[in-house]
């Protein structure tokens, strides 16, 4: 169905402030006036489907037509228009992320597409900076499929689908074929034709918009007679039946197709070439880069000569649009073909022809697709051929070239922070490679590679640990210890070795990592450089805190001077590692400098609600709170908490880690009860993560023990570090920081007890082994000797706890200063020094 208007209700009024992605009007449009209205009074209800007509329940009916006819006739009525294609459901969000930048927030290029449309829909909802939005989520098909991003809010949201089963959910509008009026207005004004001619046509033609506008095109373009076309079409309707055409096309739109192929390819064959190689793509737009960037891939000498020639090329191009078998839009520079037409063009061709374009596609896609993808510049581009990825059954392709595409693709969307999509994406291609290739082919093995990655950047670390190791083992035996791939590999599963609480064993490997990718890329490869980072942060976690930053700070320096490409996300990463090092290693306010720094680099060039982006900003919430500003502190922590609970969900470990993050905040800024619900609630999600028994599990105990003494249950705090302690020596060992940090809290609860002998004693005992570890400006040993000096007393030992006090106060002299608020409260005010556990990223 197209058509334009009568004068009296062509659009009038002001333009919407957003207006993205909505297809051309069509200047042919006609009627339909009764339906739009009931779509208009419809949208009260904020959400509306249109479907086609149940006694019909085909397509070329005009279900998409009428909304765009919709968007284009009532558009003063909203500040936001936007349309998504909504066929294949992983790629819903990647549309709504196109949206992002229109209302004031980061582009998907930035922040991951994922994030970018999880902040739209959160904007729409709110209504902020706009609450008379219009979304319309074209060709969805099952509604459970899109549901969860179809936001509720002050705006309206239109749904085109061929499924009924809308009907049960939301309001629906029902779209049969033209009424026979509609049918002859339509085509005397497509094709100039006499009521009675047009009326004649329609006959025939069942009154299928798209049927007629085939038709109606046929005409324009050859001229040909309505007596000699009804001829053509019975002649050509019988063939069809002949071939025992699918009975789910409707015969009146496959023969008027049928007759339009024929009056192409009598014009310019190579046109019907184009036109078939379209429709093995996806039913989206395809954009015409595609044939001009790789004409060169095509194997077939024919098609190679067509995509190699622009003008020939264009020409196609141009005859489809004519013949009305593709939308071109120039302005966005692609072609769209229907659905229903893709699927009758490939109903016409032999099983080895199929075969043949559909290859012919898949190197059009891996020729067109960027070779960086984890590069922010490449982004868009790929973002444009992801629609096509699945339609074309690029999974079943074994071409090299090809499987690289799709691997480059997997990177993309993991780089980009679309894990949801990443993981559809990759389980789909393993599945297909390994029923193709067998299961221990290398582009299989690769492929499990880049999804035990995703399903760890997802928080499944269990999962990820089994898929990893198994993989390894199996790439180890087909690929070699030392291939490039088997060692990227391992890496990983070091990542999935620190995930699991076995950070000794996660040091060993990438100490071995290193010598090994040093030899087989380069001592300044990026690879290497990477492996350098993730050996920095093994030292952190086993509390070897001048080495992580030693090394981080060599990472830092060698990607800035390194002739290859950094990607941002590994710049930003070893950043922030070398901020926390920092931190670490004593000095918060330095810290806060670098971690400000990273922080904004990660905004400029990941987005701020890229994951990577989050962490960073989480960290330096920390070093804020480390170096005494706690309100700045706790800002921060608000926010990164929320948008990540927003993105990831209550219980990914990254959320859970910025939980954890929270409660110390708001504990430092005195509101004890609300940390300590926070604090209970990322014990237990951390057990469910990692299991009783991983070091974080025992390390957010003890920031919950801290809370419970200061809500005045210092026996029950008692008894939570306990537990802890002993965990943490069974599973690090008493000299590790964590350890230590614990048994500073432990001193507390026994001298909350009046129990200031066993607080003194180990208190000592605590004392002396962070003297063996740390300076005497650390942190966590200034806090020790302070409370160290407050049981001294207790107990009636003053010249040793003035000896102590004088210690002290030359170490926070020297560490922080005398105006920091812990200096103030250790040695002004006679307070005990709480100390807290923050989880760092693994």
């Amino acid at each position: 169905m197209t058509g334009s208007q009568p004068e009296s209700v062509r659009t009038s009024g002001r333009v919407p402030e957003v207006w993205g992605k909505v297809p051309a009007r069509n200047v042919n449009f006609t009627g339909r006036s009764v339906l739009l209205e009931r779509l208009h009074a419809g949208l009260s209800t904020e959400v509306t489907a249109v479907v086609p007509h149940a006694l019909h329940g085909l397509g070329g009916v005009g279900k998409t037509q009428l909304a765009v006819e919709y968007a284009h006739r009532f558009r003063s009525e909203y500040d936001v228009v936007w349309w998504i294609p909504a066929d294949q459901p992983v790629l819903v969000k990647s549309s709504l992320a196109g949206l992002a930048p229109h209302l004031g927030l980061q582009a998907a290029t930035r922040s991951g597409a994922e994030d970018a449309a999880d902040a739209v829909l959160d904007a729409l909802r709110r209504g902020e900076p706009y609450d008379r939005w219009l979304l319309v989520f074209d060709n969805a098909d099952q509604p459970e499929e899109i549901s969860e991003l179809i936001p509720q809010g002050p705006g309206q949201v239109i749904v085109t689908s061929r499924n009924h089963r809308w009907q049960g959910i939301v309001d629906t509008v029902a779209v049969d074929v033209f009424d026979r009026q509609e049918s002859v207005e339509f085509l005397s004004r497509r094709a100039g034709l006499s009521s009675t001619d047009a009326d004649r046509l329609a006959e025939q033609l069942g009154d299928l918009p798209l049927a007629l506008e085939q038709a109606g095109a046929l005409h324009v373009e050859t001229g040909i007679s309505v007596d000699d076309y009804l001829r053509l079409l019975k002649e050509q309707t019988s063939a069809l039946l002949s071939e025992s055409k699918p009975s789910e096309y409707p015969m009146p739109m496959t023969a008027a197709w049928a007759l339009s192929v024929a009056q192409l390819r009598s014009k310019l064959p190579e046109a019907v070439d184009v036109l078939r190689c379209c429709a093995f793509f996806g039913p989206e737009p395809i954009p015409r880069d595609v044939f001009r960037r790789a004409g060169h891939q095509a194997s077939d000498a024919r098609l190679s000569s067509i995509f190699g020639d622009t003008i020939l090329l264009t020409r196609a191009i141009r005859e489809l649009g004519r013949f009305a078998l593709a939308t071109i839009d120039s302005q966005a520079r692609t072609i769209q073909v229907h659905r229903l037409v893709q699927a009758l063009l490939r109903d016409e061709l032999d099983e080895d022809e199929r075969r043949r374009f559909r290859h012919e596609v898949h190197l059009l896609l891996a020729g067109a697709a960027p070779k960086v993808p984890d590069e922010t510049a490449s982004w868009q581009r790929y973002n444009e051929l992801i629609a096509h990825i699945l339609p074309s059954q690029v999974a079943d392709c074994a071409e090299p070239a090809v499987r690289t595409m799709v691997r480059d693709v997997l990177y993309y969307l993991y780089r980009s922070g679309n894990y949801q999509s990443a993981r559809i994406f990759a389980e789909r291609f393993v599945e297909r490679w390994a029923e193709r290739s067998g299961p221990e082919h290398p582009d299989v093995l690769i492929a499990q590679r880049h999804l035990g990655g995703i399903i760890r950047e997802l928080g499944e670390y269990r999962a990820a640990y089994d898929l990893d190791s198994a993989t390894l083992a199996k790439m180890t035996e087909v690929l070699g210890p030392e291939d490039s791939e088997t060692l990227v590999l391992s890496s990983g599963f070091a990542a999935d070795l620190r995930a699991a609480g076995d950070w000794s064993a996660a040091r060993e490997l990438d100490e071995r990592l290193q010598a090994q990718h040093t030899t087989v890329f380069g001592e300044q490869a990026p690879a290497t450089l990477q492996i350098m980072n993730n050996l920095a942060v093994d030292y952190g976690l086993n509390s070897d805190y001048p080495a992580a930053r030693a090394l981080h700070d060599v990472v830092h320096r060698k990607q800035n001077e390194s002739a290859e490409r950094i990607g941002e996300a590994d710049v930003l990463n070893n950043w922030n590692g070398l901020a926390r090092a920092v931190r670490l290693s004593g000095d918060s306010r330095e810290a806060v400098d670098l971690g400000e720094d990273a922080y904004a680099y990660g905004v400029q060039e990941l987005g701020a609600e890229h994951l990577w982006t989050l962490k960073t900003a989480r960290d330096l919430s920390i070093a804020k709170r480390r170096a005494g500003d706690f309100d700045g502190s706790l800002e921060l922590a608000k926010d990164v908490h929320a948008r990540l609970q927003r993105i990831m969900g209550d219980h990914h470990p990254e959320t859970v880690a910025a939980a954890s993050n929270l409660s110390n905040a708001l504990r430092a800024t005195g509101d004890i009860n609300a940390a300590y619900d926070i604090a209970e609630q990322a014990v237990a999600r951390y057990q469910a993560i990692y299991g009783d028994t991983h070091p974080y599990v025992y390390g957010c105990a003890t920031n919950l023990a801290v809370l419970q003494r200061l809500r005045g249950d210092a026996e029950t705090a008692m008894h939570t570090d306990e537990r802890a302690l002993t965990g943490l020596d069974g599973r690090l060992g008493r000299d590790h920081h964590y350890a230590l940090t614990c048994a500073v809290n432990l001193a507390s609860d026994h001298a909350a007890l009046d129990d200031h002998v066993e607080a003194m004693r180990l208190g000592r005992e605590t004392l002396d082994r962070l003297r063996r570890i740390f300076s005497a400006e650390y942190p966590l040993l200034l806090a020790c000797l302070a409370n160290l000096v407050l049981d001294t007393r207790a107990s009636g030992r003053r010249e040793e706890a003035d000896a102590l006090y004088a210690e002290a106060k030359r170490g926070y002299a020297g560490a922080m200063g005398l105006d920091h608020p812990d200096a103030r409260l250790a040695l002004d005010e006679g307070a005990r020094m709480d100390c807290d556990f923050d989880p760092p990223p693994i």
